[in-house]
């Protein structure tokens, strides 16, 4: 039986079960941990037997560390201090302070450019996806699309003495933004994020809704900046089968 430490015992005995503590419980049954490692593990361990040195942390430990990363939208500094400031992140990370300490900031950007070296960010939403539809979590009636700006640094103060190409500027309401676009496509019924793509920001949102749709979509939900998307979605706008609205469409109608 593994022993727990003083902190861990205090922590267990508290009678109030936080938000985190909820969250991170459901993330825990969610997501398909051994399914992820099988899957990243020749891009982590690669020709790794024989080798001398430190051994690398656990693929487990450092997706786990990842995974609060992107929840919690903390950087590397930051994250690496809320786990030491956390219980709740310790235990689901699995570390104990009595015996190891957090992987530090370096480590941590490490494994995300490794990640972002090999696209393992997508193998892993891929991963993530096919494990919800086997288990039946995604409905399949109706996607919801809709966009988002992730806003860069333009300032030009840097090495190469200027803005990142790939970012450019746009106007939303009165107000401009520099950097690029998220593209979602999320189940209608449970809210699960199905598809993702990312343009520089003066992409209009509605010509990325071709790609955030599923075939067999049924309806496909969208904002004002989606009116039109029957144009990208490949639909005859007056096909017996195939109703669109300004940020609506019935695709494939039953009867149609």
């Amino acid at each position: 039986m593994k022993q727990i430490s003083f902190a861990q015992a205090e922590h267990q005995n508290k009678k109030k079960v936080t938000r985190r503590e909820r969250f991170l419980a459901q993330m825990e049954a969610l997501v398909p941990w051994q399914r992820l490692i099988e899957a990243l593990s020749p891009s982590y361990f690669p020709n790794s037997a024989g080798k001398r040195g430190r051994p690398p942390i656990g693929l487990e430990r450092m997706l786990r560390i990842y995974f609060l990363q992107q929840w919690y939208a903390l950087a590397d500094e930051a994250l690496e201090d809320a786990i030491y400031d956390s219980q709740a992140m310790r235990d689901f990370v699995g570390i104990d302070l009595a015996i190891e300490s957090v992987p530090d900031a370096t480590t941590l950007l490490r494994f995300r450019h490794l990640l972002e070296k090999h696209a393992l960010t997508q193998r892993i939403f891929e991963e993530i996806n096919a494990h919800l539809a086997e288990k039946g979590l995604f409905m399949r009636e109706g996607t919801i699309v809709d966009a988002t700006i992730v806003a860069a640094a333009p300032s030009t103060k840097n090495k190469a003495k200027q803005r990142d190409p790939e970012m450019k500027q746009t106007k939303k309401g009165n107000q401009w933004y520099f950097g690029m676009k998220a593209h979602i496509g999320v189940d209608a019924v449970t809210g699960l994020t199905h598809s993702v793509a990312a343009t520089s920001a003066n992409v209009a949102d509605v010509t990325m809704a071709g790609a955030l749709v599923r075939e067999d979509d049924k309806r496909v939900y969208g904002d004002a900046g989606y009116t039109g998307m029957w144009k990208h979605l490949g639909e005859e706008k007056d096909a017996p089968d195939s109703k669109c609205y300004p940020g609506y469409c019935i695709r494939h109608e039953e009867g149609g």
